[in-house]
Parts: structure tokens; C-alpha cells; sequence
């Protein structure tokens, strides 16, 4: 900053008020000040910045880099965060790198709260992290005395799923669990109430999987060996739906005209022509500011009680659902 008021010809008091984008300097001022910072190539140096006002003001964010949701929430996340005042510091989940160490790696660099994109429900890390700093889990409830959660209407999305299928004439209709993924177990218990209230509760068939393509192959192979395919499945998420279009077609089973296939999340594959899938819409926007802001909310003030925050889940019908022959 002395660098960029002498080229400037102002104070080093004032530059800050410029930097900062705090008044007290004129319009011809401030683009002198602008100027002179771009021509020597300042750049805020974050750490001395957070030892003189002793915050980072930092959220840290908790994603899997293999989910396309996430990556449309944390694209959310970033505006929300900022028009707060606060940067984004994102950890991965990834092979050799489990949810301890990418966690640790944020309160390493002084994160203030956590926004959990990934979070293990047999884990007790979300319970120490809510000890620790302000903790919101996105995408499933949080049963950890204040941990906020964020998270869609699992049951109202499911619901619509199977009403739209029965509705085309479906009655066979399977779902694939998403295992410990976030919202797997909601969407897994909607599904049967869903199968129960249209009174096709001997239909009910839940098969093990995953939120991804490997687990939508894997029960696609298996019921390519069956002597009977189902008319319809609800697949665990958009990846695993994909999955599951890509084993059956490889089989010669006809998308939709032999199954019907529904996904969840409404991710940017979806959309792709050649895959065209009726899915169900996360609201990524709207769960990214309610996350930003409980999180800020109780950095402002920790004695507040534990929130569940549920956002809107709406079907999208695409060409991936037709009725059964």
C-alpha cells in the first residue's frame, strides 16, 4: 500500500479507504488510487489482513468434487458469500483424503464456520465440528444439538416421482438407495410411503447402490438377468440414473419405451440431449444462500437453537419417462 500511495501521490491511510471501498475519497481520487494499484500489480495479502482485524472471515466449504450438485451449489455459494462480506475456502473429499482430513484442512486455514456438502451420518466428525465452529450440513437432517441443516423436501420430490410414473400407468416401479449419500435415506423411506399410498406396497423393491454411475450399471446388469424387467425405476441421483440408461440401452432395453427412468438433482447432465432425464430439481441456489446465511447467522450470535431449513423440490419431466407397452 506505500508502493501504490507514492506512485499515487496520496496517503497510505487513504489508499485503504479505496481498497477497502470505504468513502472519504473523490471519484478522480479513487481512480487514481485504482490506477496506480493496477499498474504495480497489487493484491490484498488475506493473512496479514486477517492477523490485524484477528478474523478470517472465511466460510469453508466441504465437497465432493465427483457430484455435479455440489458444484452447483458451491457456484451459489460463492455470491451469497461475498454479498455477506465473507470469502470461500473450498476441501475436497477424494481418494486417500476422507472427511477428517478435508475438514481439518479448512479449520487449518482458520475457516470461521463450515458449510458440509459431505458429511457422513455415522460419523461423530459433524458433532466435534459443531463444538468447534459454526456447522451447517447441507442435504440431509442434522441430529447434532446446534448443527444447522439445509436441505430439500426429499419426500415431496420422491412423491411427485412416483405420482408422474403411476399416473403414466406404472406399477412396477423400482427404486436404487443412493446408500450413505446425502438424502439417500429420505428419498428411500418417501419411496415406500409414495408405493404404499397408491396401494402398490407388494411392488416395493429397494435395491443397494450408490449416488453414481457405477452403482446405476450394477443394477442394470442385475436386472438384465432377471426374468422380468421392472417398467420403471427411481434411481438414487442423476449420476446413478445415467448409469442405469447407459447398462440398459448397452442391453438392448429401450429408454423409455421398455423402462422409465427418473433421477434426482436435475444436474447439468440431465439436460444433455442424448440423455433428456425426467429428474427431480434441487433448488441449489436457494440452498446455498439459506447455508451461507445460517452459517453467518451464528457466527453472529452462537446461542441460537439448532435450524432445519427445507427447500422446494420440483419434478422436472424430460423424455426418459413415457408409459409402459
Amino acid at each position: 500500500m506505500a508502493d501504490v500511495a507514492r506512485r499515487a501521490g496520496v496517503s497510505r491511510t487513504l489508499v485503504s479507504l479505496v481498497l477497502r471501498d470505504r468513502p472519504g475519497a473523490g471519484a478522480a481520487t479513487r481512480e487514481r488510487v485504482l490506477k496506480a494499484a493496477d499498474e504495480l500489480g497489487y493484491r490484498p495479502d488475506s493473512a496479514a489482513q486477517m492477523l490485524a482485524r484477528g478474523r478470517s472471515r472465511t466460510l469453508g466449504v466441504l465437497m465432493n468434487l465427483e457430484q455435479p450438485f455440489h458444484a452447483e451449489v458451491v457456484k451459489a455459494i460463492y455470491p451469497a458469500a461475498a454479498q455477506l462480506g465473507y470469502d470461500v475456502l473450498l476441501s475436497a473429499v477424494a481418494p486417500g483424503r476422507d472427511e477428517h482430513m478435508a475438514t481439518g484442512a479448512l479449520l487449518g486455514h482458520r475457516c470461521e464456520a463450515l458449510v458440509l456438502l459431505v458429511s457422513d451420518p455415522e460419523s461423530h466428525s459433524t458433532e466435534q465440528l459443531g463444538g468447534a465452529v459454526p456447522t451447517v450440513v447441507v442435504g440431509r437432517k442434522a441430529a447434532t444439538p446446534g448443527v444447522d441443516s439445509v436441505h430439500t423436501a426429499e419426500a415431496k420430490g420422491v412423491r411427485q416421482a412416483v405420482d408422474h410414473l403411476v399416473e403414466l400407468g406404472h406399477r412396477r416401479i423400482v427404486h436404487i438407495d443412493g446408500g450413505k449419500g446425502p438424502g439417500s435415506a429420505d428419498r428411500r423411506t418417501a419411496y415406500r410411503a409414495a408405493m404404499r399410498r397408491h396401494r402398490l406396497a407388494d411392488e416395493i423393491r429397494v435395491i443397494p447402490g450408490a449416488q453414481d454411475e457405477d452403482a446405476g450399471i450394477a443394477a442394470g446388469m442385475l436386472l438384465l438377468g432377471e426374468d422380468t424387467l421392472p417398467t420403471a425405476v427411481l434411481a438414487a441421483n442423476d449420476r446413478c440414473a445415467i448409469g442405469l440408461m447407459h447398462a440398459l440401452r448397452s442391453g438392448g432395453v429401450d429408454v423409455p419405451g421398455q423402462v422409465s427412468i427418473v433421477g434426482y438433482d436435475d444436474s447439468n447432465l440431465s439436460h444433455l440431449s442424448h440423455i433428456n432425464l425426467t429428474t427431480v430439481r434441487q433448488d441449489a441456489t436457494g440452498i446455498a444462500e439459506h447455508a451461507v446465511r445460517n452459517a453467518v447467522e451464528r457466527l453472529e450470535n452462537s446461542a441460537l437453537p439448532a435450524r432445519e431449513t427445507v427447500c422446494d423440490a420440483k419434478l422436472v419431466v424430460r423424455a426418459s419417462t413415457a408409459p409402459p407397452r
